[in-house]
């Protein structure tokens, strides 16, 4: 029995180009498919031209933002709101190349959860690409994912894969660490990367700043996610530590007859068995926050328009 296809694609003011990746999409996908646009608070003609898609095409369908949320929050609209046994993830500036499509089904069909787009010849500035192989290549040492393009909208999932992962701030970057975490198998393809048709890039310099600080959020919870404890324990057990072997060895010290009320190593011991302590405290209610919460900041009351 063949399988249903959900693509799943982001859009913030690519009007000019959904046309052709509505075509590219059609003549590259074999059997039955739905297209879900996800307006992230576009400004221009992006929302209409969706809603002229979808008139032509009822397998077009549109989710509307009242203003511009991110990536993340796009992806996670998507997701929730589709309903494919297959879901694919593009970007619409045409640089995913819809030829690449029945690869990426043919990767799952080997028994892979999650098939990861590798632009292995990148068409895009210098100034792009330099800062993208470092990122890579300090995500991959820091979560053990090993892949060399984590930034690649075009990916692959299998339903369940997807219903498994949540996204908020810029945690779409990381969306092969999250599915790895959650013992989905993982694989990567290379693509084909075409130049920019349309208007410019919607990412500045900021993003990577954003991204060193989620790269961290990522390498915490792919280890410590479900056991805070862990890693806040053993840190407060090295500072206490730390702190304890000072104050003994002033203790000592005093035993003899040497004044310690001024002593800056005093202070310090004191110091670090305090801050161990705040360590210890803030894992235990790390604990209670995983036994109780769950973090998603997709929300549908963020949503204008959807059909």
């Amino acid at each position: 029995m063949s399988q249903k296809i959900s693509f799943v694609v982001p859009c913030y003011n690519e009007a000019e180009s959904l046309q052709m990746l509505y075509d590219g999409i059609v003549a590259n996908t074999p059997g039955d498919l739905e297209i879900l646009f996800i307006n992230d608070g576009s400004t221009d003609d992006t929302a209409n031209v969706i809603r002229r898609l979808h008139e032509a095409d009822g397998r077009v369908h549109l989710v509307s933002f009242r203003k511009n949320l991110g990536k993340s929050a796009a992806l996670q609209a998507g997701f929730r709101n589709c309903t494919g046994d297959i879901v694919i993830t593009m970007d619409a500036d045409l640089q995913d190349d819809p030829t690449e499509i029945v690869h990426f089904i043919a990767a799952l069909e080997e028994g892979y959860d999650v098939v990861s787009g590798w632009k292995f010849k990148r068409n895009d500035p210098l100034e792009k690409r330099l800062p993208s192989k470092l990122f890579n290549r300090v995500v991959a040492r820091l979560s053990g994912v090993k892949l060399h393009d984590f930034n690649c909208g075009f990916k692959a999932y299998r339903r369940e894969a997807v219903e498994a992962i949540d996204l908020y701030g810029e945690l779409h970057r990381y969306i092969p660490v999250l599915a790895y975490r959650k013992g989905f198998r993982i694989t990567e393809i290379k693509v084909h990367h075409n130049e920019r048709k349309f208007g410019k890039s919607k990412y500045g310099f900021e993003r990577y700043l954003r991204g060193f600080f989620d790269a961290l959020t990522v390498a915490f919870i792919s280890k410590f996610y479900d056991r805070p404890m862990h890693l806040f324990g053993r840190l407060g057990l090295l500072v206490t530590l730390i702190g304890l072997v000072l104050c003994i060895i002033l203790t000592v010290q005093w035993f003899m007859g040497m004044p310690i009320g001024t002593r800056p190593l005093l202070m310090l011991g004191v110091l670090c068995i305090i801050v161990g302590i705040q360590f210890f405290i803030t894992g235990f209610l790390g604990d209670m926050i995983v036994e109780s919460t769950f973090r998603s900041r997709y929300d549908e009351s963020h949503i204008k328009e959807k059909f």
